[in-house]
C-alpha cells in the first residue's frame, strides 16, 4: 500500500509540476507573440527592436535560474542570457561577428549542461551514432558550401575562421544533446541547427533574405530555446524527483521493516509462550506422578 502511495503521490507531483511550469513560461509565449506581431522591419534597428527579440529568450533564463538556481549561470540560463545578447547584436549588421560570438559561447554552455550529472549517461545507440556522424557531415558540407561566400567578405580574414569554430560549437553542442536521451533537448538542439543553417544561407547572400525565410529562422529559434530551457527544468526536476522517490521508498521499506520485524517478536513471543506452556504441563504431570500413591 505504500508503494502504491509513493507513486500516486510521485503522478500527482509531476502533473502540479507540469502546471506550474505552463504558468511559468506564459511571459516566453506572450513575448514571443509580441514580436511576431509588430514585425519590426530589419532594416529600422533600434533598442526598442533589440528588447522585442531578446525578451522572450530573457524570460526563458529567468524560469529555468527559478527552477535550478543560480549553479545554471553556468549552463542553460547562461546559454540564454549569452543567447539574448546575440539576439541584440544582430539588430545591428556591424555587430554581426558579435552576435555569433555571443552565440558561441551559448552553444559551449548547453553542451557543459548536457554534461552534467543533471542529464542522463550519455546514450550510444546506432540510430544516435548514426545521427551524430549525419549531423557533422551536414555541418562540414554547410561550411564550404558558405566557404566562397564568407571570401567574398571584407571582414573574411575574421569571419571564415570564425563560422568555421562556430560550426563546431554548434554541432557538437547537437551532438550532445541527443545523447542525453531527451526528446525535448534534442528536438531542441536539431531545431538551433536548422535556424542557424536558414539564417546563414540569407545572411552570407546565398539567397535573397525574404521574409518568409525570417519567419522560418525565427520560429525554429524560439522553439529551439523553448525546447532546450524545458529540457533543462525537466532535468533537474527528474533529477530531484528521483532522489525524493528514492528517499520515500527507503521510508516505506523501514516502516515495512519495522512491523515485519514487529511481527517477527510477536511470533517469537508466542512460540515461547506455547513453549512455557508446555514446559509448564510437563513438570506438572511428573510432579503428580511422584505424588501417586505406590501400590
Amino acid at each position: 500500500m505504500d508503494i502504491l502511495e509513493t507513486d500516486a503521490y510521485d503522478r500527482r507531483q509531476r502533473r502540479n509540476t507540469s502546471c506550474v511550469l505552463f504558468l511559468f513560461l506564459l511571459p516566453f509565449f506572450i513575448s514571443s507573440s509580441f514580436y511576431f506581431y509588430l514585425w519590426i522591419p530589419q532594416n529600422a534597428p533600434s533598442l526598442f527592436a533589440a528588447a522585442v527579440k531578446s525578451s522572450p529568450v530573457i524570460s526563458l533564463a529567468a524560469v529555468v535560474l527559478v527552477y535550478n538556481g543560480g549553479r545554471s549561470f553556468w549552463g542553460v540560463a547562461g546559454g540564454l542570457l549569452f543567447s539574448a545578447c546575440g539576439d541584440c547584436c544582430l539588430i545591428w549588421p556591424e555587430l554581426f561577428l558579435h552576435g555569433m560570438a555571443a552565440f558561441g559561447m551559448a552553444h559551449l554552455l548547453y553542451a557543459i549542461s548536457f554534461l552534467s550529472n543533471r542529464y542522463s549517461s550519455l546514450s550510444s545507440s546506432s540510430a544516435t551514432l548514426f545521427l551524430s556522424i549525419f549531423l557533422w557531415m551536414t555541418g562540414a558540407g554547410a561550411y564550404f558550401y558558405l566557404l566562397p561566400f564568407l571570401q567574398k567578405r571584407t571582414d573574411s580574414t575574421i569571419l571564415t575562421p570564425g563560422v568555421g569554430v562556430y560550426v563546431i560549437l554548434l554541432v557538437a553542442m547537437a551532438t550532445l544533446a541527443l545523447h542525453t536521451r531527451r526528446s525535448m533537448t534534442a528536438i531542441g538542439s536539431l531545431s538551433f541547427v536548422l535556424s542557424d543553417l536558414a539564417l546563414s544561407l540569407q545572411a552570407f547572400g546565398v539567397i535573397d533574405p525574404v521574409s518568409e525565410g525570417r519567419a522560418v529562422v525565427m520560429t525554429t529559434y524560439y522553439l529551439a530555446q523553448l525546447l532546450v530551457a524545458v529540457g533543462d527544468v525537466k532535468a533537474g526536476s527528474d533529477m530531484g524527483d528521483g532522489l525524493g522517490k528514492r528517499k520515500r521508498m527507503q521510508s516505506a521499506d523501514a516502516r515495512l521493516g519495522a512491523a515485519d520485524d514487529g511481527h517477527d517478536d510477536a511470533s517469537t513471543s508466542c512460540q515461547l509462550i506455547r513453549l512455557s506452556s508446555g514446559e509448564a504441563r510437563a513438570n506438572y504431570a511428573s510432579h503428580c506422578g511422584g505424588l501417586r500413591p505406590k501400590t
